[in-house]
């Protein structure tokens, strides 16, 4: 009955708080790894700025969201309400780095900046682009529950369901079987434990014992001499040097230096745009699986936390937005309620106040806990099915192919990449991508696969949603949907524009993706046909 709220804390928030602290400590490390060997920031900006800030804006979101999972179990009267996860969106984390501050950074080195004075105008304009991001997301929050309310759930559901089997269930598979002696075993117990239904001794949730089983055997295999070993003791030793007291601090001048750089305005339309749309689209369709789960959040006040945390982030010395997590139903199917939130804002908030953030990474591999994030994956992929009408599942299945795709152009350019260092020349990726004769050659259409990756969250929804209502007989709802398709063509936010090295690359501008808008007029103008049919076909009948 209302006004009974659940409890903060319950047995199944330390598995959700080990499986969505993994996941955010993922990004983190990330931001490490690609910060300092992409961009060439300093060990000292990224723990004194960079990882406070992006923490303070994830521990402010799950504080959040854990207060908004208590009010719901208190309005409702239910003890089973599973807070929102939030935290650093993986996607925008690639963009931000390879599509806005590896450019920006070059383009200052042309401009005979010395590599540190290059890195540092990088990470200026990814603190604008932060700050830019955040403020599209607070503006959707306007609109946010009329896109929903005009969104048919199989067409938002397919969208995550589409990300989550390949960029998340897939490449963390793959992971697994290249260290199958750490992580198969963990990931044999997280399926043994959700997927059966077993409880283990000692009342200690089956997510833990997969990370303290994957690390054991990570360190006894380092112990006998195992290569390539995923842990080692000097590792350790170098990374507690590195622990020290980093309070988050505003950075105002650097974010307005960023804001007001020439060099912003090439990065704004063709990434900062879309990435920020973007998060709206994946922001809403987290609050739909939400619900399907069973837990129904406002979409308003969601997101404009959404994009306040990102702004503080920016104004912190963050140059990654934040957002709501992909993954609420695994976290209810694992028991999560509110205190996993609170306990993730805990540790990241001692993690990047004392730089931990490289000690934990030493001594827990990260293959020890992935087998959870993979779960994750799973459930979420599955409940696109689960939570629509049967008859929905065609539009569901559809809804897949453009994240599909997405994956797919990702490691088509890895492996150039790697073909490139392999070959000792910087330019093998680049020659080959401008080649698509050599792709047709071997049966891979390269232009096919970059025009459906091209703003593929927004393609799976087009194509979900004209899909389900086609199954609905629903035509002029499914040729409205062709027109949006349409117009996002012809302005370049889906199909127009090209691939690097880096990934996807936008062309965004009048008429530049005109032949795929020509398509979806067509296909609208068929729609409307076939309505008329139909309703003789009824008449008839």
């Amino acid at each position: 009955m209302p006004g009974r709220r659940q409890p903060l804390f319950q047995a199944g928030d330390v598995d959700g708080f080990f499986g969505l602290a993994i996941d955010n400590l993922i990004q983190f490390l990330l931001i490490l790894g690609l910060c300092t060997g992409v961009l060439g920031f300093s060990i000292e900006l990224l723990l004194g700025s960079v990882l406070p800030g992006a923490a303070l804006s994830v521990i402010v979101g799950n504080v959040y969201y854990s207060w908004e999972a208590q009010r719901l179990s208190e309005r409702e009267g239910r003890t089973d309400v599973t807070a929102l996860p939030y935290g650093i969106n993986t996607v925008s984390l690639f963009a931000f780095v390879f599509l806005v501050m590896l450019p920006s950074k070059l383009a200052a080195m042309k401009a005979g900046a010395s590599p540190a004075e290059a890195a540092q105008t990088a990470w200026q304009v990814g603190l604008a682009a932060c700050f830019l991001s955040g403020l599209i997301e607070l503006a959707g929050a306007f609109v946010g529950d009329a896109v929903r309310r005009a969104t048919p759930r199989a067409a938002l559901l397919s969208t995550l369901a589409g990300i989550a089997i390949s960029f998340i269930a897939i490449d963390f598979a793959v992971q697994t079987f290249a260290s199958p002696l750490v992580a198969m075993l963990p990931l044999g117990i997280i399926l043994t434990t959700y997927f059966a239904g077993v409880a283990f001794p000692f009342r200690i949730p089956g997510g833990a014992w997969a990370v303290l089983a994957g690390t054991a055997a990570a360190w006894l295999l380092a112990a006998v001499g195992y290569e390539p070993a995923l842990v080692e003791w000097q590792r350790v030793v170098d990374a507690g040097s590195s622990v020290g007291f980093y309070p988050p601090m505003p950075l105002l001048s650097d974010l307005y230096a960023g804001l007001s750089s020439p060099i912003l305005r090439d990065a704004l339309i063709p990434v900062v745009l879309p990435m920020g749309l973007f998060n709206i689209l994946g922001s809403l369709q987290n609050i739909e699986s939400a619900e399907a789960a069973g837990d129904s959040y406002p979409a308003k006040p969601c997101m404009a936390v959404n994009g306040l945390g990102s702004i503080a982030a920016s104004a912190l010395g963050s140059c990654f937005p934040t957002t709501i997590y992909i993954g609420h139903p695994g976290w209810k199917a694992l028991g999560a309620r509110s205190g996993y939130s609170i306990l993730n804002a805990i540790f990241f908030a001692v993690l990047a106040t004392f730089g931990l953030t490289y000690f934990v990474g030493s001594v827990v591999p990260m293959e020890a806990g992935m087998a959870i994030v993979l779960w994750i994956g799973v459930v979420i992929t599955a409940q696109a099915f689960q939570a629509t009408d049967r008859r929905q599942a065609p539009a569901v299945a559809v809804g897949l192919f453009p994240a599909i795709a997405a994956w797919g152009l990702l490691i088509v350019t890895q492996t150039l990449n790697a073909a490139g260092v392999a070959q000792g020349s910087v330019e093998l990726a680049a020659s080959t991508l401008a080649n698509p004769a050599a792709f047709a050659s071997v049966g891979l259409r390269l232009p096919g696969l970059v025009a459906i990756s091209q703003g593929f969250m927004l393609t799976c929804m087009i194509w979900a949603a004209m899909s389900s209502h086609l199954i609905e007989r629903e035509f002029t709802r499914a040729a409205t949907w062709a027109g949006v398709g349409a117009v996002l063509a012809f302005f370049g936010f889906i199909h127009a524009g090209g691939v690097t090295p880096a990934g996807g690359v936008y062309e965004i501008g009048f008429g530049s993706g005109w032949p795929w808008a020509v398509g979806y007029c067509l296909c609208g103008g068929f729609f409307a046909i076939a309505s008329r049919f139909s309703t003789r076909d009824a008449m008839d009948l």
